[in-house]
């Protein structure tokens, strides 16, 4: 079994869940919540900008999206919280008393209900895994963004 620190960190995909725009205590919660601290009232100055940069026209939608990022409520995959619709692996993980899915007799399958470049990213993380094991896999990927 993988220690508990990578546990609480990974999701049974491979998929890094601290870096997730859902989640609870993720790295884009906390750089959302000081972002929009930093920005305070900085409508009135974004309206004013807008008249020589253009771009500012656009900060309410900026805005309404940094409010969203704010929100992250999921606690990860492993609670049960997982956000991916419909997402097999959420389920079939405990079923098959693994931790990871490349660990599993039948892996790789289509339970995934993953979109083709999702389910390409999974093979690719649990064929890692198994290679270099989970902790150099952490390793090598816990500093590195989860959106490539």
């Amino acid at each position: 079994m993988a220690d508990k620190e990578i546990l609480d960190v990974l999701a049974p995909c491979g998929l890094n869940c601290k870096k997730c725009l859902a989640n609870a205590k993720g790295e884009i919660k906390y750089h959302s919540i000081t972002l929009k601290n930093l920005l305070g009232s900085f409508d009135r100055y974004a309206e004013r900008f807008s008249g020589f940069m253009p771009v500012f026209k656009n900060y309410q939608q900026f805005k309404d999206l940094l409010e969203f990022l704010t929100r992250g409520n999921c606690n990860g995959c492993r609670s049960g919280d997982c956000k991916y619709p419909n997402c097999g692996v959420a389920k079939c993980y405990q079923e098959k008393g693994v931790d990871f899915c490349f660990q599993c007799d039948e892996f790789p399958c289509d339970r995934t209900n993953f979109d083709p470049e999702l389910k390409q990213r999974w093979l690719q993380m649990n064929n890692r895994m198994r290679e270099i094991g989970i902790e150099a896999y952490f390793d090598e990927t816990k500093d590195l963004p989860r959106y490539i």
